[in-house]
């Protein structure tokens, strides 16, 4: 008996067995999901700040943190810290020029005044990442694609820095990362259905191919997981979401951003606590 056979005779089989019931009852289920990280030794989490680029319509940065945030505080066990949103670019801009590096835009960023040191994560962090007389090559250098972040993203290693973020918050667990909210575009043939009439005046609907332009945008986050008493990274995990609009249909950015967000938070959650996934099954008698 080939497979689609066996599936013929099971979905025949399925069916005469509720036909023959006199009752069939549909229960409502709950199947936890166990987190993809222990985080027993914490009580605290803060969202720290994202290295953010893409679309200067959104500031995924802010949105990012603001977002997070809410929904931790009511599905997640941990307290919420509320602080100043790092500015993680400008930040990582000034240790990559303790370094000698150049900026994420290719310019050679100014040194801090007399050669300064990466800047304490102080809760006055906003202030001192831009000092006066600064140059403006750091405030303008920007994120437009991941080649211009993967030079940034060492600001993730910097354990010593973490470390002070961690002890001015007590110790708590920090999640940062990367966030790219870009625009997009793409053609190609698209199948929709339309509704026809056909002879006899009947109306069905019908599978139709047709050569469309859409518009719409990328989110690619990347969330890591720092531990606030060693400053070492625990966890880390990046996600990918694409949405595209019909040339008709006009959507803001942040709609699209929001959207797309949507769809990553229940995984974003499933690291830090229990989830829960609701579902049902049929009981016959």
């Amino acid at each position: 008996m080939t497979a689609r056979t066996a599936a013929v005779v099971a979905s025949l089989a399925l069916a005469l067995t509720v036909s023959a019931c006199n009752d069939v009852y549909e229960v409502p289920i709950e199947t936890p999901i166990q987190p993809k990280m222990d985080v027993s030794p914490f009580q605290r989490v803060l969202i720290a700040g994202f290295l953010a680029g893409g679309s200067e319509d959104v500031d995924a940065n802010l949105e990012t943190v603001r977002l997070l945030r809410s929904q931790l505080r009511s599905k997640s066990q941990l307290k919420v810290i509320d602080a100043d949103v790092l500015p993680l670019l400008e930040l990582a801009n000034e240790q990559r020029t303790d370094k000698g590096e150049t900026s994420a835009n290719g310019a050679s960023p100014a040194t801090s005044p007399a050669g300064g040191p990466t800047p304490t994560p102080a809760s006055n962090t906003t202030a001192q990442a831009q000092p006066k007389g600064k140059s403006n090559d750091v405030q303008q250098s920007r994120i437009k694609d991941e080649k211009d972040l993967q030079p940034l993203e060492g600001i993730f290693a910097n354990v010593d820095f973490w470390k002070k973020i961690g002890e001015e918050y007590q110790n708590p667990l920090i999640v940062t990362g990367s966030v790219l909210f870009t625009a997009h575009a793409r053609s190609g043939f698209v199948q929709r259905e339309q509704e026809v009439i056909d002879q006899l005046g009947r109306r069905r609907v019908v599978p139709v191919r047709t050569y469309m332009e859409r518009k719409g945008f990328i989110l690619q986050p990347k969330f890591i997981f720092i531990d606030g008493r060693t400053g070492t990274t625990i966890y880390s995990e990046g996600y990918k979401e694409e949405v595209l609009y019909s040339p008709q249909q006009t959507t803001p950015a942040l709609s699209s951003y929001f959207e797309l967000m949507d769809r990553l938070v229940p995984s974003f959650l499933s690291t830090l606590s229990t989830q829960k996934i609701k579902g049902s099954r049929v009981l016959m008698k």
